[in-house]
């Protein structure tokens, strides 16, 4: 069967490409002096991530908030190492990880840190209503997506691993001892909130030591610091779903996350003809298939963000709309792309189609 699979290189190299664009635009001939960056990048998660941090920004020189002495090499390195200790403990292939222990003995002990994310992940699975669904391991790994070895599995295959596919079997004991308890057969997955947990952990590294201003790039996960150097938003492209090399569209962001699914992203074509995805739905088994073709998630809150780009693109268009009208507490917008050519945004973004995307039609929801 033909295979293919878009990773967060690709994609990394678009949106930060598009982002220095915009941002050399800013120069002019009377222009300040550039300001002072550091940068570092690195693999982690399975991707290539790149984080740069700027000093000198555009304040008066009397602002009380100017910090023109950070160790920018410093932090950047020190932001890298927490994604890397993250990674650490949550890979579940990797047999050093706590992830990879507890599938493999049904539960126990696990770091400070892997709890807070579980338990965060946990609140997410029931507030999606089970749409988001860590327990849905068993379930990528019969499709090959673990190891690409891909594979179309049978309806009899699916329903096997299915019986153990139910987040609310978890049992997370004793949040000060750090224990977890799985039932038999269950496996664990935190790839749908591991990378908004480090570009959040990251972010506030940057913050507390007194960054203003950084654009943080985990493969696709975008989550920026402030705004750009010289006090403007930060400008995301949106990738074209048809076209992952170009984009429909481009949003303006500060001090906020914004982070993409998509069918698109990871996927392989079976002997069949058809096309089949990594974003699973724990309802059937199968790739999630209810007329969405990519979500973007915008918010303070990385992981959250994270989380619900998988559990709305799971939930397909009605549904995520009814569930960000329902759940204006969490302070979140987003960008639904169809299959059938729509591109719906809520109205707290300021978003526009480019002008190549004319087989798109924009809907701004009305709250």
């Amino acid at each position: 069967m033909r295979r293919r699979r878009i990773g967060g290189i690709s994609r990394f190299l678009f949106l930060f490409l598009l982002s220095c664009v915009i941002l050399s635009a800013c120069g002019a001939p009377d222009a300040e002096p550039e300001p002072e960056s550091r940068s570092v990048s690195f693999i982690a998660m399975d991707t290539f991530m790149e984080f740069t941090a700027y000093n000198n920004i555009n304040n008066s020189p009397d602002d009380d908030n100017i910090n023109n002495n950070l160790d920018l090499g410093a932090l950047m390195e020190e932001a890298k190492q927490a994604v890397l200790e993250i990674e650490a403990g949550m890979s579940a292939t990797n047999p050093e990880s706590d992830i990879y222990k507890i599938n493999q003995n049904h539960g126990g002990e696990i770091q400070s840190g892997t709890a807070e994310i579980l338990k965060n992940a946990l609140q997410y699975c029931e507030l999606t209503d089970g749409a988001l669904d860590i327990s849905i391991y068993p379930v990528v790994k019969l499709w090959g997506f673990t190891t690409d070895e891909y594979h179309v599995p049978t309806k009899e295959e699916i329903d096997d691993v299915l019986k153990f596919v139910d987040y609310k079997n978890i049992k997370l004991n004793n949040l000060n001892n750090h224990e977890i308890e799985l039932e038999p057969g269950m496996e664990i997955d935190a790839g749908a909130v591991a990378k908004g947990y480090a570009g959040k952990k990251a972010a506030e590294i940057l913050r507390e030591n007194g960054v203003k201003s950084a654009l943080l790039n985990l493969g696709g996960n975008i989550q920026t610091v402030g705004s750009k150097p010289d006090g403007s938003s930060w400008r995301i492209g949106v990738q074209n779903p048809d076209d992952p090399s170009d984009y429909i569209g481009v949003m303006s962001v500060e001090d906020k996350a914004a982070v993409t699914s998509g069918g698109y992203q990871r996927y392989f074509i079976g002997p069949d003809g058809i096309k089949y995805w990594h974003i699973m739905d724990p309802e059937t088994g199968r790739p999630a298939k209810k007329g969405l073709l990519s979500v973007t998630i915008v918010g303070r809150d990385g992981m959250l963000c994270d989380a619900l780009s998988t559990a709305l693109f799971i939930m397909g268009a009605e549904r995520a709309e009814l569930f960000w009208r329902t759940h204006q507490d969490l302070n979140f917008d987003m960008i639904l792309i169809t299959d059938k050519g729509e591109v719906l945004s809520t109205p707290g973004l300021d978003f526009k189609l480019t002008d190549n995307a004319e087989e798109y039609k924009l809907h701004i929801l009305e709250i």
